[in-house]
């Protein structure tokens, strides 16, 4: 259990920020911030923190059991300045998990170990998920850890080259780095390089058709993520056809759905490989 440093929860911008504790204090550590959504227990400075745009943790949710999250991850650590009245860990705790049921979180695990009281938390709001365990002992400190769950940026697309390459041993190739926001079909700007990979692979192989396959996970009602494929991947071919000069004719939209998917959708990870662009021979 010694792995499992404190955490507060951080939520999205969607969730009304609300504060519950005291503000900054002019012993915190140069350039070290509170979260947006809670600051810290009154009388107490930022020993030190940390922030990472993508990272893992492992989230303790019963006896010998976690949960892997991905996501922004913010870490800080709290000292008591000299001369106020020492809260217990479970005050400490309390606080915080008190404060995430008031906009709606759940505590998914509680616990004591070594001296000190921990939780976890988790808070959903719309298309939101972000989960926290915070901790706490009876000497004057306490550690929080924050995981903001979301993808990492596919900041490399597939070259031309491989996708053809994939095409022509299989039939078919996937392709990551075509953004949407959740439940919608239109592509983000972010997408480009994904694209130009498309266009650069059907310029070199003139005579190819293809069937664009959306697919997604299988989270939600399976007629609604069959058209949310369906609109996804006509998305792709009007780009390809009205901003990039395809001929409408070499491109065929189809939307799978979870039908076919390429990892389990039971982890993360596997749902993130599920979401996919698929380009197929015809």
């Amino acid at each position: 259990m010694k792995r499992f440093i404190g955490i507060l929860l951080l939520i999205f911008c969607v969730i009304p920020v609300h504060k519950i504790m005291a503000a900054g204090d002019p012993n915190d550590c140069q350039g070290c911030k509170d979260p947006s959504l809670f600051s810290r227990m009154p009388g107490f400075h930022i020993y030190s923190s940390e922030v990472l745009d993508f990272d893992r943790y492992e989230f303790p949710v019963g006896s010998g059991k976690s949960q892997a999250v991905e996501g922004r991850h913010y870490t800080a650590v709290y000292y008591a300045n000299d001369g106020i009245k020492i809260p217990s860990g479970l005050q400490v705790i309390r606080n915080y998990t008190n404060a995430a049921r008031a906009i709606g979180g759940k505590t998914i695990y509680e616990f004591e170990d070594g001296g000190a009281q921990y939780v976890t938390l988790k808070v959903v709001k719309g298309d939101t998920e972000a989960w926290a365990q915070v901790s706490g002992a009876n000497n004057g400190m306490y550690n929080l850890t924050i995981v903001e769950k979301q993808l990492m940026k596919q900041n490399v697309a597939a070259s031309a080259e491989s996708l053809a390459g994939s095409i022509k041993e299989s039939g078919k190739a996937a392709v990551y780095g075509i953004y949407f926001d959740t439940g919608k079909a239109e592509i983000k700007p972010e997408s480009a390089p994904a694209i130009a990979g498309i266009v650069k692979l059907l310029k070199a192989e003139p005579k190819l058709k293809l069937y664009v396959v959306g697919h997604t996970d299988n989270v939600g009602a399976f007629d609604y993520n069959i058209k949310l494929s369906q609109a996804r991947a006509a998305a792709v071919v009007n780009d390809l056809v009205n901003k990039n000069a395809v001929a409408a004719t070499r491109l065929t939209p189809f939307g799978a759905g979870p039908t076919a998917p390429v990892a389990s959708n039971k982890s993360e990870d596997g749902r993130a490989k599920n979401r996919r662009v698929e380009l197929v021979a015809q």
